[in-house]
């Protein structure tokens, strides 16, 4: 299997082609075998490239724990490099099918490399119900008791279910993310990212993924906490994002979310 590993502000990721579907119901399984960090490449989850009928090109995302993922932020600009840079869409604006719908992509070219990536994420929900969460009214600076500690959320849907909770940082240990990942809230778990307003165009943020742990960055985790920090009136609409793996610009424009950030081939292989 030949692969790529490539990363976004250090969310790492093997992309495989698949355009004649060999690997359909098999992704799990490989997905696990592929980013097991002893014995495999290693990494935060697998992109698969496949054909689409609806848009230029297919992302299939499967976390490191074999479960599907609807969207992925630093994935999708992989994606958008290496479809362009293999030559398989040599377009500066890309139309890529992810589970989340029809994400645009737009390239910065230089020297026929890319060297900047600007996605349209789409439309973000506080309603409860596009995030299967069990509650009636919208889950905004809520009060939760998650492993006897409490917690103030505001929970929404940025391509997959994301939870952020707002405050100093380093008051929070990333793994304390867990323990409201299965919060009873969550039909079908929770993203947590824990957000610090640094200033009016400056947040921190780190976050704890579902289905993947402690990540170095998380796009949509980082649209989230952009939106939820402009919702209570902490932020500009546009805004610099520090996260433990480097930094990435978003701004919340229209009721949509505008995400720029950077992705880099690590290495090119074959695994057996």
């Amino acid at each position: 299997m030949i692969f790529t590993k490539m990363q976004g502000t250090g969310n790492d990721f093997v992309v495989i082609e698949d355009f004649n579907d060999e690997l359909v119901g098999k992704e799990s399984e490989i997905a696990e075998k592929l980013c097991n960090r002893r014995f495999g490449i290693g990494a935060d989850g697998i992109l698969l490239v496949r054909k689409s009928d609806i848009a230029d090109v297919q992302m299939v995302i499967i976390n490191a724990d074999g479960s599907y993922a609807e969207m992925c932020g630093n994935g999708i600009r992989c994606f958008a490099k290496y479809v362009y840079e293999e030559g398989i869409l040599p377009n500066e604006i890309i139309k890529i099918e992810t589970g989340d719908g029809i994400k645009t992509a737009f390239l910065s070219i230089k020297d026929s490399k890319v060297q900047g990536i600007t996605i349209n994420m789409g439309k973000y929900s506080f309603k409860p119900e596009d995030f299967a969460a069990d509650s009636k009214e919208n889950v905004i600076e809520k009060k939760i008791v998650a492993n006897d500690k409490e917690y103030k959320i505001t929970s929404m849907l940025m391509g997959v279910p994301h939870t952020v909770v707002m405050g100093d940082i380093e008051s929070y240990e990333v793994e304390e993310g867990k323990y409201i990942e299965k919060h009873p809230l969550f039909k079908n778990k929770t993203n947590v990212n824990f957000c610090q307003v640094v200033d009016k165009g400056l947040i921190k943020v780190k976050t704890w993924e579902r289905g993947a742990g402690p990540t170095l960055a998380c796009g949509t985790g980082s649209c989230a906490s952009a939106i939820c920090a402009n919702y209570l009136g902490y932020t500009e609409s546009k805004m610099k994002i520090i996260v433990p793996g480097g930094e990435l610009v978003v701004e919340v424009k229209d009721e949509e979310v505008l995400m720029t950030g950077p992705a880099e081939v690590v290495y090119k292989g074959e695994i057996h």
